[in-house]
């Protein structure tokens, strides 16, 4: 897809969020089930159903996926959609490119060994490397402009507002 057939392919779809505020506003829901034997989720994933167990460091086996991973994953391909849709919107030509996140994570938290280590990710960092003949300005805009259209990365970095509830069924 090129620059024109992009914007051509938006331009209604933007047309219709500025005129109609209400309609850019969509739920995505992610649903599991935790009715299967062992420690594990089987989650939906709109393709396929993935089994996500406990990560080899808390005492799965690995042969399930690890929701950490899972993570990790949804922003690497947020992140790969997301240059791929600027790079073609601002003209700037990949002939290849990898995206990479990796993330620190201190177990003993999760585990309940230490309370004061912290439960979750201490840290995430998303590296792209990309083989391109732009020069540095072009790709210091693509940078820029990825990091602000990426879904996952913006929702990681600012922590929307989460709520959790449980109900009898």
């Amino acid at each position: 897809m090129d620059a024109a057939k992009l914007r051509a392919t938006q331009a209604p779809i933007k047309e219709r969020y500025k005129s109609d505020p209400k309609a850019a506003m969509i739920r995505l829901t992610a649903r599991g089930s935790i009715e299967n034997e062992g420690i594990a989720c089987k989650v939906e994933t709109g393709r396929a159903l993935a089994v996500a167990g406990l990560h080899p460091a808390t005492g799965g086996s690995g042969l399930e996926l690890c929701s950490g991973d899972m993570l990790l994953e949804a922003l690497v391909a947020c992140a790969g959609v997301t240059l791929k849709s600027v790079a073609t919107a601002i003209e700037v030509p990949l002939k290849k490119g990898d995206v990479t996140a990796e993330g620190d994570l201190d177990f003993r938290g999760t585990l309940g060994v230490d309370k004061e280590a912290p439960v979750g990710f201490a840290e995430i960092r998303l590296k792209f490397e990309v083989e391109t003949s732009a020069p540095q300005d072009k790709l210091d805009l693509l940078l820029k402009l990825t990091e602000r259209y990426c879904v996952v990365y913006q929702t990681i970095k600012n922590g929307p507002k989460v709520s959790v509830s449980m109900q009898r069924v």
